[in-house]
């Protein structure tokens, strides 16, 4: 499945901040210079999904906030991992 992910670079920690019409907004403490925020972002969701980095990559938006990142799981899956309980 494809999400959708609006990245907020250089924050003062790494957090899911919430999920609007399908967005997740993702704050990383990574700047975006040289991909460092997308390898983040990839790190980032890989140990929330709990799978291996390789297993996700971003289909589109390498140089936007918008971004498109493929992962292998059910929206079910992703949602449950990453979105706390109240959110869902």
């Amino acid at each position: 499945m494809i999400i959708r992910v609006r990245l907020v670079p250089n924050a003062s920690k790494n957090e899911i901040v919430s999920k609007d019409e399908g967005v997740y907004k993702i704050r990383l403490t990574a700047p975006p210079i040289d991909g460092k925020a997308n390898e983040a972002l990839i790190r980032f969701l890989a140990d929330r999904l709990d799978i291996a980095p390789s297993l996700l990559s971003i289909v589109k938006g390498h140089t936007s906030k918008q971004k498109s990142v493929e992962v292998p799981l059910t929206k079910e899956d992703v949602d449950q991992a990453l979105l706390p309980t109240s959110l869902c």
